[in-house]
């Protein structure tokens, strides 16, 4: 048995060092897949060392499981997608802030929390994809003007359910106000070919069979469609290029609230944002980086040059609720 004072020794010992070792391994709980961050974190791991132990899972349950392991928390960083699924995060007090003039020099302040709780780290546009046998590029112009009549029959659509199509819909409350929104639609919904898809590559698909003429997609998902059929006969269109630009939307990445090992999450995060991280969320996930001073890759750059929307991303999230309402008023299912 040790004596009193040796004991204390030890434990003190104990106390230094295990922060020290902690620190060598970082938690992400992630919505992502993960052939989509492997080659991320892995990279960081032979940077600097530190083990990056990350568990994926849908969104929902994930911030639930943080939410229920309070102060017991083994997560340092959530990372999910869309501004939508951030903000709600946030909301839920799982998230804490931090500062970073690291972040802020590499992130547009568009793409980031206003409360310093999470920020992206790749974006994506929610453009229109478009069939090339059937439709010519100057027939298309806006989001908008798909609720016209010359679009009935031809329009495809994901279902509302998706946090994509919420966070659209967010943005056109924000820029047109309800009713006018709610309108755009009932003018979608009226214009279906077919009933709504459950993902972005069964409406690609839908268009390139010949079901629909036009639709509304995440640009990576075309990108992974195309790579696997390089003859598709669809092609992206980038709506609203007189007017307010683009819908973009985002990956991104918060510390939790108890977070275990903060300081190594926050030099995690911060890496995240430099060139060298962002180019290979470039060449690997098909997305633009968030941080301007990267080029996407040569896929990505071929699909042509783009205004984005310039309104903070955290309005997806601030009108969620009521794009949902707008969406199941409109029959959205």
């Amino acid at each position: 048995m040790l004596a009193p004072k040796r004991l204390l020794t030890a434990l003190a010992f104990f106390l230094m060092a295990g922060p020290a070792h902690a620190a060598d391994e970082v938690v992400v709980y992630s919505s992502r897949i993960d052939e989509l961050i492997k080659p991320v974190f892995d990279a960081y791991t032979e940077k600097t060392g530190v083990k990056i132990r990350f568990i994926t899972d849908k969104e929902a349950p994930l911030m639930q499981r943080i939410k229920a392991e309070g102060e017991n928390a083994s997560a340092d960083l959530l990372l999910t997608v869309d501004a939508g699924n951030l903000w709600q995060a946030e909301q839920m007090g799982i998230l804490q802030p931090f500062t970073s003039k690291l972040i802020d020099a590499n992130i547009p302040l568009q793409y980031r929390s206003s409360g310093h709780q999470w920020t992206g780290l790749s974006l994506r546009a929610r453009t229109l994809a478009y069939s090339t046998e059937r439709v010519k590029a100057s027939d298309l112009s806006t989001y908008e003007a798909l609720a016209d009549k010359q679009w009935e029959g031809r329009l495809c659509l994901r279902t509302a359910k998706k946090v994509y199509n919420q966070s659209l819909t967010a943005t056109l409350i924000e820029v047109h106000g309800a009713e006018k929104t709610e309108q755009i639609l009932k003018g979608w919904v009226g214009n279906l070919s077919t009933d709504v898809f459950s993902d972005d590559i069964a409406v690609l698909e839908a268009i390139n069979a010949g079901q629909c003429d036009v639709g509304i997609v995440n640009t990576y998902y075309y990108g992974r469609l195309h790579k696997q059929k390089p003859n598709l006969a669809v092609k992206l269109f980038w709506p609203n290029q007189g007017d307010r630009g683009v819908h973009v939307n985002l990956s991104g990445i918060g510390l939790t609230r108890y977070a275990p090992h903060p300081e190594a999450a926050k030099a995690l995060v911060e890496w995240l944002t430099t060139p060298e991280a962002q180019r290979i969320f470039a060449d690997v996930n098909q997305e633009f980086p968030a941080n301007p001073a990267v080029a996407p890759s040569a896929e990505v750059a071929s699909w042509g040059r783009f205004a984005p929307d310039t309104l903070p991303v955290e309005i997806a999230g601030k009108r969620q609720a009521e794009a949902i309402r707008l969406m199941d008023r409109a029959g959205w299912n």
